[in-house]
């Protein structure tokens, strides 16, 4: 039986170390793989301005779908 490898249209990366350097090498490497970037929110806990996580959101667009 074959079995055909189909990206997801969606990818949601999850940072525990929030840094530019983290967060450029996620955006970099999903980029990368076809993703379009759409959102990032950030973690913060209560009494911090610094966040805690992040959390990056992606979208693909099917092959048949670009034009």
């Amino acid at each position: 039986m074959a079995t055909t490898s189909v990206e997801p249209p969606y990818r949601v990366i999850e940072l525990s170390e929030v840094s530019d350097h983290a967060i450029a090498d996620a955006l970099n490497g999903a980029l990368a793989d076809g993703y379009r970037f759409e959102s990032i929110h950030f973690v913060t806990q209560q009494g911090s301005r610094r966040p805690t996580m992040a959390f990056l959101f992606f979208t693909r667009v099917a092959s048949g779908d670009e034009g």
